[in-house]
């Protein structure tokens, strides 16, 4: 997969809205602001080709990025408190009627924020993920902030926090160092190539 070749295709507000798929298909999953417009951009080289936003809730729409041959999904961010009980449900029926449709999804990069224990929605999400029995695989965000006792502590902690964590492939990553991208480019090049 040539990854400098990525271009913005198409938002979607409502799950009725998307098109049916036309091939296999990545989706970018995480709490809102916890880093995955920075983490798309990073690994396709560009700078804005997700804009990034410092306030929380703003990616309200599914956005699809046409890269090389397939579909990356970027899923609005949960969890924000501030959002509205009517956006919330449209939230939900967006990400679940995306996530348990008939569509090629290779691959979901759960996100989630290496600081933090995870949330209770990103173990929600986990859990759904694990319960629909769709590929996935987490990525540590922000990975650059914690020092190298705070990270083994976080290590630690995941382990007891994430339900089946053992057998589920982990990436840290850094948008700021780079680190992680060259793994994380791989995993979504071999889960789209299994796709083919």
């Amino acid at each position: 997969m040539n990854f400098n070749k990525a271009e913005f295709y198409a938002s979607y507000g409502q799950y009725k809205q998307i098109p049916a798929p036309e091939r296999p298909e990545i989706a970018f999953s995480g709490r809102s602001n916890v880093g995955k417009s920075s983490l798309i951009n990073k690994i396709f080289n560009r700078k804005n080709l997700a804009r990034v936003s410092s306030v929380p809730g703003k990616t309200a729409t599914i956005n699809f990025y046409d890269a090389d041959g397939c579909f990356m999904a970027d899923l609005p961010g949960y969890g924000y408190a501030k959002t509205s009980k009517n956006e919330k449900l449209r939230w939900a029926e967006l990400v679940e009627g995306y996530l348990t449709s008939d569509r090629d999804i290779a691959l979901v990069v759960q996100l989630v924020d290496m600081r933090h224990p995870p949330s209770k929605d990103d173990l929600h999400m986990i859990d759904f993920l694990i319960d629909c029995e769709q590929p996935f695989i987490i990525v540590f965000t922000k990975s650059d902030k914690l020092s190298k006792r705070e990270r083994e502590e976080r290590r630690k902690g995941f382990a007891e926090e994430i339900p089946c964590f053992d057998q589920i492939t982990s990436i840290e990553f850094s948008a700021v160092t780079g680190e992680g991208v060259e793994e994380v480019r791989s995993v979504i090049e071999e889960a789209s190539q299994t796709e083919d």
